[in-house]
């Protein structure tokens, strides 16, 4: 199955930023668009708003006066539905409410033809839900652009459970053919996207909401040490923390309250408080006039040691030994077989984030995961009230001696970075086992959908095999409320064999 012709017309229902965006996609690739919504005259003005964003495309060099022109030749709004007859994909983004979907597409079914495709881009409600009312369900599928349409890659082509694998591939071809990358998904709560990026938000706001550190520190070590292009909070502000919260939510309930997905209870009252981020000008930060964006903790410089003994080769952080040899501190390596922790001159260990606390030991520093330790410009250490004061200087020194930044936290187990790349890694994993999508396009979807440095299953391979499985279960351990659990699906790849036998002949 192939995609859409392009003398095909594309109807898009829903003259919003969305429907505008997706308008002016399928009107670039080449399409005669028709756009309608149920306001009167809000089809004909966002045709306008569409015309002076492709003028701009035109005074950037992007497009050419003569592709402009022959693309506002082909969109032409549509004053009600039966303006649509004809079309052979009508793609829908009015209102995130199940009754309002429903109630379109069976109007839209006594005016396109039985092969119209029909596609929804909702991004909290069932694909299977919205198109159970239809008489010829198999058509429908779910096509989920990400705002702004124009800009961003990323297209989910959702398949609900009565679509039909036909359907599903014209749609993803088509948007192939709109110079989109699109990844095949499963109906399910949230999607790809939705669903996998959950722990990011989730794990900073539970660090917070145990005091181990303000929203300013946490965002910095997300940036500085995980890579990520932005931090929970400054994100959240800015996609709006009703929004945010609202698609928790959705997913939460959707899951039957699972406890891997229970929204944080702080953005919960910052939602009530209505701080909403920077669209009403507070939410985790003040955007207020005036106001000072507040700094992230930064410990203060220290003394590095003169010598570090390395017990096992560090895992993930192995680089760390390399940098410190070439800062100048000397490192003894012993036997591997006694650990993986380094031992400061004063006694007292410094380790890797693995899920444990600081406390159940007499004197000891956790490091938390960096994308890249060579390139990371901060680091975060957590230290109890039995860490003496001698090695958390020693083991700031001896960051600091390696040009990073340090935050020191809380005793929050897994730390920062840690706990959200393992829960993401985990949620990843028990898509692809259940049939969500395949490994290649959880990735991509992560990566162009929100910015990840790494795709979960890349991260998991540059930590190794048992690294997420382990961090969670230490956690579940310590916090056995069920958030922490790792799914049967990370345990079983944790524990199989490197090498596969050979089927039998």
């Amino acid at each position: 199955m192939t995609a859409l012709d392009l003398s095909s017309p594309v109807a898009v229902v829903g003259a919003g930023t969305m429907g505008q965006g997706i308008a002016q996609v399928a009107l670039v690739a080449g399409h005669p668009v028709r756009l309608h919504d149920t306001v009167p005259g809000r089809a004909r003005e966002a045709a306008g708003a569409i015309g002076a964003r492709l003028d701009r495309l035109v005074e950037k060099g992007r497009l050419t006066a003569a592709a402009r022109d022959a693309a506002r030749g082909r969109l032409e709004p549509a004053g009600s539905l039966a303006g649509l007859a004809g079309c052979a994909l009508v793609v829908e983004a009015v209102v995130e409410r199940l009754d309002a979907k429903q109630e379109l597409f069976r109007a839209l079914e006594d005016v396109v033809d039985d092969d119209c495709l029909l596609a929804t881009n909702t991004s909290s409600l069932s694909v299977t839900a919205v198109g159970g009312a239809l008489r010829v369900p198999g058509r429908f599928v779910g096509l989920h652009f990400f705002n702004p349409a124009p800009l961003l890659p990323l297209v989910e082509v959702v398949s609900g459970f009565a679509t039909d694998v036909s359907s599903a591939t014209r749609a993803y071809e088509t948007a192939r053919a709109w110079g989109k990358t699109p990844v095949a998904c499963a109906d399910t709560p949230g999607f790809l996207v939705n669903r996998i990026a959950r722990p990011f938000y989730a794990e900073a706001f539970a660090v917070y909401e145990a005091q181990g550190a303000d929203p300013a520190t946490i965002d910095a070590v997300l940036r500085e040490s995980g890579g990520f292009r932005m931090g929970a909070f400054e994100l959240t502000d800015l996609i709006g923390q009703d929004v945010n919260e609202s698609v928790t939510r959705s997913v939460w309930r959707s899951f039957f309250q699972d406890p891997r997905f229970t929204p944080s209870l702080a953005q919960r009252r910052l939602v009530e408080s209505g701080r909403l981020g920077r669209k009403s000008g507070q939410g985790w930060y003040d955007y207020r006039d005036g106001a000072e964006r507040p700094a992230p903790h930064t410990a203060e410089p220290a003394r590095p040691p003169a010598y570090v003994v390395a017990e096992g080769g560090l895992g993930p952080a192995g680089a760390l030994l390399g940098m410190a040899r070439e800062a100048g501190i000397e490192v003894r390596e012993e036997d591997e077989d006694k650990g993986t922790r380094l031992v400061l001159p004063g006694g007292g260990q410094l380790a890797l984030a693995d899920g444990q606390t600081s406390v159940e030991f007499r004197d000891v520093v956790y490091f938390d995961l960096a994308l890249d330790y060579r390139t990371a410009t901060r680091v975060a250490l957590s230290a109890s009230q039995d860490t003496s004061p001698r090695t958390l200087a020693e083991a700031t020194g001896l960051f600091q001696a390696l040009g990073k930044k340090v935050s020191v936290i809380g005793d929050v187990p897994g730390m920062i970075v840690a706990r959200t790349v393992a829960r993401i890694i985990d949620l990843a994993h028990e898509a692809v086992a259940k049939g969500v999508a395949t490994e290649e396009d959880v990735d991509t979807a992560m990566r162009l959908g929100v910015n990840y440095p790494l795709g979960p299953f890349a991260w998991d391979r540059k930590l190794g095999r048992d690294w997420a499985y382990a961090l969670l279960d230490d956690l579940h351990l310590r916090d056995p409320c069920g958030r922490y659990a790792p799914s049967l699906a990370l345990y079983r790849h944790a524990h199989a064999s490197d090498q596969r036998e050979d089927s039998p002949s």
